[in-house]
């Protein structure tokens, strides 16, 4: 009865420790999304620098392009802000920036001062389309083929190795396809 008593607590406290454990030695940036390999979700939002012009994701179809989740508050952005700049002026690939939860003066000024790797930026206000993309947090990014479907999602500021390892090469793979 003793063994009974203390055995299965004893057990769940292992499990727990053997979770705890495998945890500790994951990357909390690889968090899987469920909408890699589905369809980007729709969106149709005001150009930051044009609020009065709309684009929607599937002015995209047909191209590989990125989408880049970022705001003029966020820490992370600008650590990530001078890798898109440079790829930008590689012209490799199309960079959309989604302003998230921004006030559009002040995307437009962080912008200015810090350089606009940008094809477009769209403004999402209320966070409803980062929503429906399922945004953690900024800085995100997405890679999205030519067929309008999500391939990778890199959460976190990308840097320089994720970059030339991961999203490039990706990036060249969907475009020959």
């Amino acid at each position: 009865m003793r063994a009974l008593r203390w055995g299965l607590p004893l057990a769940i406290f292992a499990v727990l420790v053997g979770f705890l454990f495998v945890g500790l030695f994951r990357d909390p940036r690889e968090v899987p999304s469920p909408l890699i390999d589905k369809a980007a979700p729709a969106f149709a939002l005001p150009v930051l620098h044009q609020p009065e012009r709309k684009v929607a994701g599937a002015d995209y179809l047909g191209q590989v392009w990125l989408l880049n989740v970022w705001a003029s508050w966020c820490v992370a952005c600008r650590v990530e802000h001078p890798v898109l700049v440079e790829l930008a002026k590689s012209k490799v690939v199309p960079i959309v920036g989604l302003n998230y939860k921004d006030k559009p003066d002040e995307g437009i000024a962080w912008l200015a001062q810090h350089g606009d790797p940008y094809t477009l930026s769209v403004v999402d206000g209320d966070g409803r389309v980062g929503i429906d993309w399922g945004v953690y947090g900024v800085p995100e990014t997405f890679v999205v083929d030519k067929a309008g479907m999500i391939r990778y999602k890199h959460i976190g500021p990308v840097s320089p190795e994720a970059l030339q390892q991961t999203i490039l090469p990706l990036v060249r793979r969907l475009q020959q396809s």
